[in-house]
C-alpha cells in the first residue's frame, strides 16, 4: 500500500503505527480531520487478513467518523484505533499498552468500545489513558442508542418510500443478531413488524427468534428475503456486485459501518430503485449518546436519547437533498457534513490572541 497516497486521497492528517514488544500489541491509529475538534472513534480489535487490510480499515473507519460526527452536529473530528491482533489473544498487558499509546497523543483523540472489545476491556484501558468515552459510569454501552437511531432511521425511510412511518405489517430483514440487531428486532416486533434475522452465530439469531417470534434464515440467505427493508447490522462491505442483484427490498437501512463496497455502489442502488439510508447517519445513535458526556453537568440519558430519536428527521433532509440535486443519498449526506466542516474552517481564519 502507498500509505501517503491513501492518506492524501481522503484528507487524513495522521496515521500512527504503535508496537509494544512485551504484549505483542500492533495498533494503528488513524486521525482523519480535526477541524471540528479532537478525533472521536472507537477502538477495534479484529483478526485482519493482512497489515494492508488493517490499515485500509483504519483509514476508512476514521473518515466515516468525521462525517458521522459532523452530520450529528457534535464538535469532534474522526479517528479510529485498530488493533491488529487476534481477539482471542487479548490480554490485560496488551490493553494497558494500547491505552498508553492513546495517552501519548494528549487528547488529540478520544476512544472507546468497538468490535472486539468489551466494557471490561475499556476499564483496562482506563488504567493508562484518560481519553475514553462510553465507560459504564458515564454513557455506558452504546448499542441501545445505536438501535434506537437505526429504528428511527427505518421509520423515516418507510415514511419517505411508503408515505407512513409505521413499521406495523412491514417486513424487515436484519443481518446480524448482536446487541444492536437484537434490540432493533425487539423494537420492530413490538410495533407489529415482521422480522427475519440471521447471524454468523446461528444460536444468537435463534435466541432473538425465541424472544420475539422472528424468523431465522442462514446468513447467506438474508439477501434473498423478499422484504420492505434490508437492515445490515453486522460488519461492512456487504453491498457489492455479488449481493446487489439478490436484494428484494425497497430500502436498505442498517447500523453496520461501511456497507458499500465502493462509492459507485450507491449509484447502483439508486438505479435499482432502492432507497439507501447512509450508514454513518443511521448508526449515529451511539456517538450522539456518547457526545452527551461532554455537555455541561455531564451525561444525562434522557436528553441523549431524545437527540438520538431525532436522527430519522435529519435523515429525511438527506433524502430531500438527494432528490433535489439528482444525486445519491450518500453524496447528499456527505455534502451536508462537508458544508458544516467548511463553515467552521472558515471561522478559524480569525486570529484570537492568547491571554497573557
Amino acid at each position: 500500500m502507498d500509505i501517503f497516497r491513501a492518506m492524501a486521497e481522503h484528507g487524513h492528517e495522521q496515521l500512527i503505527f504503535n508496537y509494544d514488544k512485551a504484549s505483542g500489541l500492533r495498533m494503528i491509529i488513524a486521525l482523519h480531520d480535526t477541524t471540528l475538534g479532537p478525533g472521536l472513534g472507537g477502538m477495534r480489535n479484529w483478526r485482519y487478513g493482512s497489515e494492508d487490510e488493517a490499515v485500509a480499515d483504519a483509514l476508512r473507519l476514521s473518515r466515516g467518523m468525521t462525517y458521522k460526527n459532523s452530520f450529528a452536529g457534535i464538535d469532534f473530528g474522526g479517528s479510529k484505533c485498530v488493533i491488529y491482533n487476534d481477539p482471542d489473544e487479548k490480554s490485560d498487558l496488551l490493553l494497558r499498552a494500547a491505552g498508553r499509546f492513546v495517552e501519548m497523543l494528549g487528547g488529540r483523540i478520544y476512544t472507546g468500545e468497538d468490535v472486539g472489545l468489551t466494557p471490561d476491556d475499556v476499564e483496562a484501558l482506563a488504567r493508562t489513558t484518560r481519553y475514553l468515552v462510553g465507560r459504564p459510569h458515564k454513557s455506558g454501552d452504546p448499542s441501545k442508542a445505536a438501535a434506537l437511531g437505526t429504528y428511527s432511521s427505518i421509520c423515516a425511510s418507510l415514511r419517505h418510500v411508503f408515505g407512513s412511518a409505521e413499521p406495523k405489517d412491514r417486513h424487515v430483514a436484519i443481518q446480524g443478531a448482536g446487541n444492536v440487531g437484537s434490540d432493533l428486532a425487539r423494537r420492530l416486533v413490538a410495533d407489529g413488524a415482521k422480522v427475519t434475522i440471521c447471524d454468523l452465530k446461528p444460536e444468537r439469531a435463534q435466541a432473538v427468534a425465541d424472544a420475539t417470534g422472528a424468523t431465522v434464515v442462514p446468513s447467506d440467505a438474508i439477501y434473498d428475503v423478499a422484504c420492505d427493508v434490508f437492515s445490515p447490522c453486522a460488519l461492512g462491505l456487504i453491498l457489492n456486485p455479488q449481493t446487489l442483484p439478490r436484494l428484494k427490498a425497497k430500502i436498505v437501512c442498517g447500523s453496520a459501518n461501511n456497507q458499500l463496497e465502493t462509492p459507485e455502489t450507491a449509484e447502483q442502488l439508486r438505479r435499482m430503485g432502492i432507497l439507501y439510508a447512509p450508514d454513518f447517519i443511521v448508526n449515529g445513535g451511539g456517538i450522539v449518546n456518547i457526545a452527551d458526556e461532554f455537555e455541561d453537568g455531564g451525561y444525562q440519558r434522557e436528553r441523549a436519547f431524545q437527540r438520538v430519536a431525532q436522527i430519522g428527521e435529519r435523515l429525511l433532509a438527506v433524502f430531500r437533498r438527494a432528490e433535489a440535486e439528482g444525486i445519491t443519498t450518500s453524496a447528499a449526506a456527505e455534502r451536508i457534513a462537508e458544508d458544516r466542516i467548511a463553515a467552521i474552517a472558515q471561522q478559524q481564519r480569525y486570529f484570537v490572541p492568547q491571554r497573557p
